[in-house]
């Protein structure tokens, strides 16, 4: 077993590798109703009520490591059968109430929703409650709580709530694909759609006879990767990604570098800019706050710029992205980025293609991967994007005062776009990262930890290339 944050991570692991194994030998039709039996063999059940009910669900996970509901355009999908365990009260009294005199809670609200029963014991009316916490925070015994659903607490943009049966329901309109929901929900209900069978075919594809290729693979890896497979070192990864059929390995390093030198002539051209890297981000600003859309870099992201330059130089080519963000899945799938991104698989499924295989990286020679500067390579963290920026108008004398506004996650973001779009903000370029810390803390890393900035910063510093302008001339 490799180290997950959790067990629920691990089972979607296992889904992934079995469905993987059966697609690498052309037999995923013929047993894939095997595979629920493979992970919870024998009758008895391992996490559910009855072992029937755990197969179920794990069908339904089979489903969603396939490629989910292809008329669903949400990269994130509910499992509604395993959506049935979590508390759905909203802010409740408990036991902890001593029926004190003071009554603050209910001076605090605003709309009359708390009353008190003979023993001055605190209750909240529903019906017009607000959920807005103030009786919470006044309660000077913590009596008052907020039994809102793990996934409704990680989604920070509410496109979380409960449907008639209280299976957790999404709306598009609001969701980034961030995949907070998936990393939070204690029981794997929620999870991202998986494209790893598409990125099997395409490798098994470009198989043509005598050894002859009949295209090549690309294999484009983020950045954040430096903080992933901690069991094994980096070049071993890239021997391993190569064992697997990918005819070489880039790093999204390298597209960063082209959009830094590119943003800072755009940012200081225009004088304000937010960037594109982030398509959760991207994607907030435009159903968020679509005044402001017309700030959004006009570049492409670096996985799809890089892309894109590859095949420019090469049509047949096929790119694969692997990195930490399951919003990269719904960017490739955009009018701007299908032509260039062909799949993306997160650090999970990348774990799961190679335990498919049955390859141990930890015992593989090392490669090299050095195509990048160190300012590419800290696009991984929060504040990394901005240090390349200031770093991109130095190397192309750019006389331009950058102000920039670290967003580190996307209630930051909210603050800083909601200033914005107040005239208030102090700052010439909003950086804005969806998740916290930045790709390093993206749903599809493997493990999430504090050392993580700090490797990327280590990686970043092991570049061969010390400037920009020296990665990107290997393009020239």
């Amino acid at each position: 077993m490799r180290k997950f944050d959790t067990k629920v991570q691990h089972l979607k692991y296992k889904v992934l590798r079995e469905v993987a194994r059966l697609a690498w030998k052309d037999e995923l039709l013929e047993h894939l109703m095997d595979v629920p039996k493979i992970i919870v063999p024998g009758n008895k059940p391992t996490m559910r009520c009855c072992v029937y009910k755990e197969r179920a669900i794990l069908g339904e996970r089979v489903k969603l490591a396939m490629g989910g509901d292809r008329d669903n355009p949400n990269t994130i999908e509910v499992i509604e059968i395993a959506c049935d365990e979590c508390p759905v009260g909203g802010y409740e009294v408990t036991n902890a109430c001593r029926g004190c005199l003071a009554h603050r809670c209910e001076d605090v609200c605003k709309r009359g929703a708390i009353t008190f029963d003979d023993n001055h014991v605190a209750h909240i009316d529903k019906s017009k409650c607000v959920e807005c916490g103030a009786c919470a925070k006044v309660c000077p015994y913590t009596a008052i709580v907020s039994r809102k659903r793990p996934c409704q607490n990680a989604c920070k943009v509410k496109a979380i709530s409960m449907n008639s049966q209280m299976a957790a329901k999404i709306d598009n309109s609001k969701c980034i694909q961030c995949g907070a929901c998936v990393y939070q929900c204690p029981f794997g209900a929620i999870m991202d759609k998986s494209y790893i069978v598409d990125a099997i075919n395409t490798l098994k594809g470009s198989e043509g006879e005598n050894g002859k290729k009949n295209y090549k693979v690309y294999a484009v890896v983020a950045p954040s990767i430096s903080s992933q497979f901690t069991y094994a070192k980096l070049g071993q990864v890239i021997t391993g990604l190569k064992e697997l059929g990918f005819y070489t390995v880039i790093e999204a390093a390298l597209g960063a570098d082209m959009v830094a030198l590119a943003e800072a002539r755009e940012l200081s051209e225009k004088g304000f800019l937010t960037n594109s890297c982030c398509p959760a981000f991207v994607q907030y600003i435009r159903s968020s706050f679509p005044n402001l859309a017309e700030h959004i870099s006009h570049n492409l992201s670096p996985m799809a710029t890089l892309a894109k330059y590859i095949k420019d130089k090469e049509p047949s080519a096929k790119v694969i992205f692997i990195g930490p963000c399951t919003a990269k899945k719904a960017e490739a799938q955009l009018e701007t980025v299908k032509p260039y991104v062909d799949t993306v698989l997160t650090f999970e499924e990348l774990q799961a293609l190679f335990d498919s295989r049955d390859i141990d990286i930890s015992t593989l020679e090392e490669d090299v991967l050095d195509n990048a500067s160190y300012f590419g390579r800290i696009f991984a963290r929060s504040g990394g994007l901005t240090d390349a920026t200031v770093q991109a108008m130095k190397e192309q004398n750019i006389d331009f005062e950058i102000k920039p506004v670290i967003c580190d996650g996307i209630e930051a973001c909210r603050v800083a776009l909601l200033k914005k779009s107040k005239n208030v903000l102090d700052g010439n370029f909003i950086e804005g990262m969806a998740c916290v810390g930045g790709c390093i803390g993206g749903a599809g890393c493997l493990t999430h930890g504090e050392k993580n900035k700090a490797e990327v910063d280590k990686y970043g510093r092991e570049a061969m290339e010390k400037t920009i302008a020296d990665a990107v001339s290997v393009l020239k």
